[in-house]
């Protein structure tokens, strides 16, 4: 196989995963709002792989990959009865609750996602591809840039009108508690951690659950529910 189209077949793999949850969820489902979300930011990280804008394609498409299969082991895990990491626990718990908005679930899955697991994919790309972080940080960044375009694009869409979102709306304070841009730099800077750990497992383990925990908190404040 061509090594440019073993570069598209893991992410068309992911993308048909993806789009195989999406036709089995109810559209309210707080994990499918998730998952369309994610869908689109994959679809976009194809089309930039296909039109050659990443500098270096496989480190690309492997971090995309690897950060895309921590997001489906968890709702893998979620379907088959067992316990998803802790950051996703509340999405999967709260994704029927009538009172939590779309706009709380997509950014409740996006905080999850980036905050562990895009942390945890620039590890596993590092060793599948046998490179330090550092080498993958135009990747990270670029991803980064695709997925606060996409978020400024679902603020717009999932944004209740200007009737409900009034300065005295939970929904308001609850957006103004949390950004993407702040969860990327941390992100960044776990991974660096993580990377600088790997000879200490024991060490690694405790901060990858510390983390894990702190994430899986946050997304629980997201999904206060807002209304009955």
């Amino acid at each position: 196989m061509p090594p440019s189209e073993q570069l598209t077949t893991g992410v068309d793999t992911v993308l048909s995963r993806m789009r195989a949850l999406a036709a089995t969820l109810p559209a309210r489902d707080g994990v499918a709002v998730f998952n369309r979300v994610y869908l689109a930011v994959t679809q976009e990280v194809d089309r930039q792989l296909d039109a050659g804008r990443f500098a270096d394609p496989r480190a690309a498409s492997t971090l995309d990959v690897r950060f895309a299969e921590r997001y489906l082991a968890a709702v893998d895990a979620a379907g088959s009865d067992r316990r998803p990491p802790a950051c996703w626990r509340p999405l999967f718990q709260w994704r029927r609750h009538p009172g939590v908005r779309p706009l709380q679930f997509a950014l409740a899955g996006i905080n999850a996602h980036i905050g562990h697991d895009l942390a945890l994919a620039v590890v596993d790309a590092c060793q599948a591809l046998g490179c330090e972080p550092g080498e993958l940080e135009d990747e990270f960044d670029r991803v980064g840039d695709l997925l606060i375009a996409l978020e400024e694009h679902i603020r717009e869409e999932l944004m209740p009108g200007p009737d409900l979102l009034q300065i005295a709306d939970p929904l308001t304070h609850l957006l103004g508690a949390w950004s993407l841009e702040r969860a990327r730099e941390a992100t960044w800077a776990a991974a660096r951690a993580l990377w600088a750990l790997r000879g200490l497992p024991d060490v690694a383990q405790g901060f990858t659950d510390r983390l894990d925990a702190a994430v899986g908190f946050a997304s629980r404040m997201l999904l206060t529910p807002l209304a009955d």
